[in-house]
């Protein structure tokens, strides 16, 4: 077989066999065809598209072309959670213990933050001592004992991912959906998956911002987890502000542990964390319906068990536990602070998210490139939210950053952000869309 028919074959509108899948993932995954001829194939492939039957067979092929983890023996439902990412969106953090306290075994495949986005491994690295990087060894073992843990993509579960992934961000072919589907989908498959809950973020902070985009992502992903065999539902939800009310790594850590130990003041993460943790438990079939394991989750926040699951978590992998009990000392924010405050009397009626993540990467909290440095303390507290009523005067949000001068830069791209009117504004659903 030639890499070279098969880049023909694609940019010829053909259908690629399961077996020609397979060899483009194993040479993708070993370097045994040049990256300019993998690039070509991806630009075809981005042109012409892909059937289902090849999105189904090229994810088979991902994630066979390196290690997967072995559950079949533990005894629970194994079922994770994707986000397609946004500002705020540190609801992973608090979701995989709870859901783990309900009896499912939660294994997390998580990324890193880039651009206005941000990622669940830095907020986890926040915490002193914690490692991400595990092999599978040391994955099955934690989900064998604790039932729940949260990792980054080794060398050898999914490489022709890594590759592919690196190739399709320097040849402007991302946003093909076949293998925007292939790429999620092959990680979930090495994870040895019963069930998937998607959260499909629309709205500004997005890399959809469109509605119709999400719905069509998510319906291609929930029909092809059902031909790879998993179990899955989608949820579209809101990103037009951030979630909850911290922008930030240290930050929105200190946010779940708070979550954990029964805080309700950041309403729309707590409702996600309910809906989406709600939907795993019953497709790990610990209730009948979602809003029984909504309820489920519910109790396992009020009785400790989340939080015991959260800290038996750090502790395996390498973290400072005590943090569950002292998180202000152990995850302080950075030592320069500055609020920016309303123009007017009236009422927050823009948070634009994609500004804010902007903001957050102005002050240090995110990078603009992967190989940039973060701040673990830099980040925004809000102390407003879409809706709510503000005087002339009063604090919308505190910027924290390591250095003065990065302030500046934060204030002026999260004004940008910011709208006050006279009008309260309606506020849109957090979940817009469930598709099954």
């Amino acid at each position: 077989m030639r890499m070279l028919d098969l880049i023909l074959k694609k940019r010829s509108k053909g259908e690629h066999s399961p077996q020609e899948l397979s060899f483009i993932a194993a040479s993708a995954a070993a370097g045994s065809v040049p990256d300019y001829q993998i690039a070509s194939w991806l630009m075809a492939a981005f042109l012409n598209g892909m059937t289902e039957r090849e999105t189904v067979a090229l994810t088979r092929a991902m994630a066979a072309s390196g290690r997967r983890l072995s559950l079949r023996g533990i005894g629970k439902k194994t079922v994770d959670k994707h986000s397609t990412g946004g500002v705020g969106d540190g609801i992973s953090l608090a979701l995989a213990p709870a859901v783990a306290a309900c009896g499912v075994c939660v294994p997390m495949m998580s990324g890193r933050g880039l651009g206005h986005t941000g990622g669940t491994l830095d907020k986890l690295e926040s915490i002193a001592g914690m490692k991400v990087r595990l092999d599978v060894p040391r994955i099955e073992a934690q989900l064998k004992s604790i039932g729940v843990c949260m990792f980054g993509q080794s060398e050898d579960l999914n490489p022709a991912d890594r590759k592919l992934y690196a190739l399709r961000d320097a040849t402007a072919t991302v946003e093909s959906m076949p293998l925007i589907v292939a790429s999620i989908l092959s990680k979930k498959v090495a994870e040895d998956l019963d069930a998937l809950v998607l959260d499909i973020k629309c709205g500004s902070g997005a890399f959809l911002s469109r509605q119709a985009d999400a719905v069509e992502l998510g319906r291609r992903l929930v029909k092809t987890a059902g031909g790879l065999g998993i179990r899955c539902v989608g949820l579209v939800t809101s990103m037009d502000q951030p979630l909850g009310r911290a922008v930030g790594n240290a930050s929105e850590m200190r946010q779940a542990i708070d979550v954990l130990r029964g805080d309700a003041s950041c309403g729309d993460y707590v409702e996600l964390v309910r809906v989406l943790g709600g939907w795993m438990v019953h497709l790990a079939g610990k209730a009948k319906g979602w809003e029984e394991g909504a309820r489920r989750i519910d109790r396992a926040i009020s009785s400790g068990e989340a939080l015991a699951a959260l800290k038996a978590m750090i502790a395996g992998q390498g973290g400072d536990a005590a943090v569950i009990e002292d998180p202000k000392k152990l995850l302080p924010d950075s030592p320069h602070a500055r609020d920016v405050v309303s123009p007017s009397d009236g009422y927050v009626v823009k948070l634009d998210a994609r500004a804010i993540g902007g903001a957050a990467v102005a002050l240090g909290a995110g990078r603009g490139r992967m190989e940039d440095a973060i701040e673990f303390g830099a980040g925004i507290r809000l102390e407003k939210k879409l809706g709510d009523p503000v005087r002339k005067g009063e604090a919308v949000a505190r910027l924290f950053a390591e250095a003065p001068e990065k302030l500046d830069a934060g204030q002026a791209a999260f004004q940008r952000a910011l709208a006050i009117g006279r009008r309260k504004v309606p506020a849109k659903p957090l979940i817009r869309k469930v598709i099954r």
